[in-house]
């Protein structure tokens, strides 16, 4: 033990092997006793470093690796396998001089060196628990119907542990191999079809059919497969969508990108995610947490509309013709996104634009000066009024700033949800006796309020109180969209099937 740069730099890294999918092992040669000799040292996947290996490190001594040592080893991998710990084999080699003397040039390519008969030197487990929310959003997931599949790259006992930690596998759902011990049987004469939770090994999916995978996927509700390759991830996204599924695929590597790419969503991690990941996804978790896929920003006024009676009108209007409506087309997404979206925008920005006036900084000052204004080397920024302002205050106006944004967004957002309890009849047609809904809008705006004013928002989500008054910045754009759906709706039921009810009805 020591220093770990100080050894790093007497036993230089001469060349490497990195880990890959296919092979599972990341191998690298060092120059050791002043470049005279050479190291070889090899970690991976346990299974694979053994089956490189010919002795066994113990006790100072190197031994033959028999068939008793690697029963040993298989015993030490799967209990610590068993507890969910994620386990890497090591082993060592050191090259002979007579082969490999001083100022060898070693080749990775070609690989002009021994990468078999080497000496195994132990096994490091490593504890990564999942988030405490992920059971829950699991659960949640399955309530609303979603299928939840796992498809790691760990050995199948590790995978399975872990998959009954988060729920993945239910406490008392049985995988062919526990039926197997219950029923005191061989593994092979078990029917399939009596296990309700399946773990599928990457080596079992090298030559299966499309039918066979198509059985194992409707089949058995809990699924986890184990040490997968990139393109078996793949093949298993296609299975569930030949089944006419939709699928959507978690994933942060490069080896992730194929699956993301053919999945109909592909949600990629923002901070541990590769650049590769991200431009093959659709859409990105900035905190890396799967439960953010549950939860939706307005999640409770949203919830409340499955509450809200049915139109008046309701006869009125011919079904939805399956084969060519969409429940998603392009006039919803133009109201959404094209008209009252940008209303809400504009809310949002105005908002900010207010409060940087209001403290002196009017809008033709704030071009451009993004670079001055995160300088933490500049404490004398000057605004439109030449008052000079710190570093520290200048971040605490921009967060406030933004948390007036957000504050606009819920104001506006009250009338968003209340002009989508109806799609013809005027609101006040149909009332406000929705209260799941009135309940809604009142705990969207209270968490607001929470956010806001609570001590201690400021230093974790960086969101600072504000004035009453900006609170009622954004009240003329909700009135405004309150007005124009109201006036669109009446087009729509004084003129039936005229260019307003094209265009908008949805």
């Amino acid at each position: 033990m020591g220093d770990v740069m100080a050894i790093r730099k007497r036993n230089p890294k001469l060349a490497e092997i990195p880990f890959n999918s296919t092979n599972k092992f990341q191998l690298s040669i060092h120059g050791i006793d002043d470049d005279m000799r050479y190291l070889l040292v090899m970690k991976g996947a346990p299974e694979r470093i053994l089956e490189r290996c010919s002795t066994i490190y113990i006790n100072g001594e190197d031994k033959p690796l028999d068939d008793e040592m690697k029963e040993n080893f298989n015993k030490a991998y799967m209990q610590l396998g068993g507890l969910g710990e994620r386990v890497l084999g090591f082993c060592d080699y050191i090259l002979p001089t007579n082969k490999f003397p001083k100022g060898y040039k070693f080749d990775t390519d070609t690989v002009n060196f021994p990468t078999s008969g080497l000496r195994f030197v132990g096994l490091i487990s490593m504890i990564d628990p999942p988030r405490a929310a992920v059971p829950d959003a699991v659960a949640k997931c399955r309530s609303a119907g979603i299928k939840v599949i796992m498809i790691t790259g760990d050995h199948p006992i590790t995978a399975k542990a872990i998959a009954r930690s988060v729920g993945i596998i239910s406490e008392k759902s049985e995988t062919v191999e526990d039926v197997a011990e219950r029923m005191k049987i061989p593994v092979e004469d078990v029917d399939p079809r009596l296990a309700k939770a399946c773990v599928v090994h990457g080596n079992d999916l090298r030559d299966i059919t499309p039918e066979n995978l198509e059985e194992i996927l409707r089949y058995h509700t809990e699924i986890v497969f184990a040490r997968t390759s990139p393109q078996q991830k793949l093949i298993i996204v296609e299975g569930c969508q030949n089944m006419g599924s939709i699928v959507a695929v978690t994933g942060d590597g490069v080896n992730d990108s194929p699956a993301l790419k053919k999945a109909d969503i592909g949600i990629a991690m923002g901070i541990a995610g590769s650049d590769v990941s991200k431009q093959a996804a659709d859409m990105i978790l900035l905190d890396d947490n799967f439960a953010s896929i549950v939860t939706g920003t307005d999640l409770v006024p949203a919830i409340s509309l499955a509450y809200e009676k049915a139109e008046g009108d309701i006869m009125k209007v011919k079904p939805r013709n399956p084969f060519k409506d969409s429940l998603v087309n392009s006039r919803l997404i133009s109201m959404a996104y094209g008209q009252i979206g940008v209303i809400q925008a504009a809310a949002g920005f105005y908002a900010y634009f207010v409060i940087m006036a209001e403290n002196g900084f009017l809008p033709r000052r704030l071009f451009g000066i993004r670079k001055l204004w995160d300088s933490k080397n500049v404490e004398d920024l000057k605004d439109s009024y030449n008052q000079e302002w710190t570093y520290r205050d200048r971040k605490v106006l921009e967060h406030t700033c933004n948390t007036a944004f957000f504050v606009a967004i819920v104001v506006v957002q009250w009338t968003d949800v209340i002009i989508c309890k109806t799609r013809r009849l005027s609101l006040f047609h149909q009332g406000m006796s929705n209260w799941a809904l009135n309940f809604g809008l009142l705990f969207e705006t209270a968490l607001a309020a929470f956010l806001c004013y609570c001590p201690g928002m400021d230093k974790g989500l960086q969101m600072y109180p504000l004035k009453f008054v900006w609170w009622l910045v954004a009240v003329p754009y909700s009135i405004t969209i309150f007005i124009y759906d109201e006036i669109r709706k009446y087009f729509i039921r004084k003129y039936p099937g005229g260019w307003v009810e094209q265009e908008t009805y949805y």
